[in-house]
């Protein structure tokens, strides 16, 4: 059993997963709905964090002090301390990958082909050709304006891309790719390398984003390992764990159907599609595997976790660099949230209370609380998020009006 260490008094710390940029939005949207029904609970000022991949994004604002609404404000309009969240920051191609890749083929080619001209007899033209993928990219995209982005957001007045300069502590778990174990940077001797660094090794998920060359090793996803590494507070001695997890498989057969063609959408929409779905289907297993088994190795903590359901669609299909796509998965997370907690209340009210949290039924009972405008947005900048089928009904109404005035002036 791992050794806990003693708490020191009444010790609360947040866990954040990953699930890429929408994931992110997810747990901002989460996050301002716990924000504004817990009280007696600052997500700014929790005793420890630990964040993989998006939710080591997320993590490192929130230990910079970057609060649920500034996040929220920031999602849909330039924000104070804040950059422009856009597609450009994630989704930069890696053409200097593919230059590099693209300059070994000459040599990888004439390589193959002299193993083959020399042993044709032991050696295929399959397996020579095989040899150029070499020459294959590691990743499609860029990740170092990732790095970029949060560097500029944390040379700001009032906080740091320094982990030993944070109040808070802070870990921010990636993947070591050569020895296949976690490295949680913010922990001494890892506490050097600067927190916009430690993110963007903790983000770079392989095929999508290149290894990140730190200290002569090379590190990737954290998610690679484990889905939220909440052992990593837990062994520090928390007694109360939040955890928010977005990655969760779809289940068609619980989703709506308009169209009667659910089982098929995921195969439809081909391999990333599928890709998505595995690899949410491996993690979420795993996680519920770990979740499990806290209870036996640690008796004393109490763990909280907060995920997307599986018959989110919204979740699993919305593009998130659209401003109302975002909106709307910032939204969905925080009605979602809502709901969550006041169908949980009877559960987490006596859990909270031992640890001076006190849940607002109240607040939760108020259907007409709007997010944007407990969040401080103007009334002027608020506008309905349509859900896909209210769009896609405007859109054939406005087809319609459109050929009935022309049938009309004919």
């Amino acid at each position: 059993m791992p050794k806990r260490k003693p708490s020191t008094g009444r010790s609360i710390a947040l866990a954040l997963a990953g699930g890429g940029p929408e994931g992110a939005v997810y747990e901002i949207g989460a996050l301002f709905a716990l924000s504004e029904a817990l009280e007696g609970l600052d997500f700014n000022e929790m005793d420890l964090y630990a964040g993989v991949s998006a939710g080591a994004f997320v993590s490192a604002c929130l230990a910079n002090g970057l609060t649920p609404d500034q996040m929220c404000r920031a999602i849909v309009r330039p924000e104070p301390g804040m950059h422009p969240f856009t597609r450009r920051t994630f989704h930069t191609p890696a053409l200097g990958e593919f230059a590099r890749r693209a300059m070994m083929l000459p040599k990888l080619a004439v390589s193959a082909l002299s193993d083959y001209l020399a042993h044709p007899l032991e050696e295929s033209a399959l397996d020579a050709a095989g040899k150029l993928s070499q020459a294959v990219p590691v990743a499609l995209f860029d990740n170092d304006p990732i790095r970029a982005y949060l560097e500029s957001i944390f040379e700001r007045p009032g906080r740091t891309d320094d982990f030993r300069k944070l109040r808070r502590s802070l870990r921010i778990i990636a993947t070591d790719l050569n020895s296949g174990t976690a490295v949680r940077f913010g922990e001494e001797g890892y506490d050097d390398v600067p927190i916009s660094q430690a993110v963007q090794a903790s983000t770079a998920l392989p095929g999508i984003y290149p290894p990140v060359s730190i200290g002569g090793r090379y590190f990737v996803d954290g998610v690679l390992l484990k889905t939220i590494h909440a052992s990593v507070l837990l062994d520090e001695g928390v007694d109360l764990l939040f955890c928010i997890n977005p990655i969760v498989p779809i289940d068609t057969s619980l989703a709506p159907d308009p169209d009667g063609h659910g089982q098929e959408r995921l195969i439809t929409r081909g391999l990333p599609t599928m890709l998505s779905q595995t690899v949410r289907t491996l993690i979420h297993s795993r996680l519920s595997t770990g979740i499990a088994s806290y209870a036996e190795k640690y008796p004393d903590a109490e763990i909280v976790i907060f995920q997307a359901l599986p018959h989110d669609e919204r979740m699993f299909f919305t593009n998130v660099f659209s401003i109302a796509s975002r909106r709307a998965i910032c939204e969905h997370a925080y009605r979602m949230t809502r709901r969550d907690l006041l169908d949980r209340s009877e559960h987490l009210l006596p859990i909270l209370e031992r640890h001076g949290v006190t849940l607002r039924t109240d607040l939760l009972q108020d259907d007409d609380r709007d997010l944007w405008r407990a969040a401080g947005v103007p009334d002027a900048e608020i506008k309905p998020s349509p859900s896909t089928k209210e769009s896609v009904t405007s859109r054939l109404k406005s087809a319609l009006d459109d050929l009935e005035s022309a049938i009309e002036r004919e």
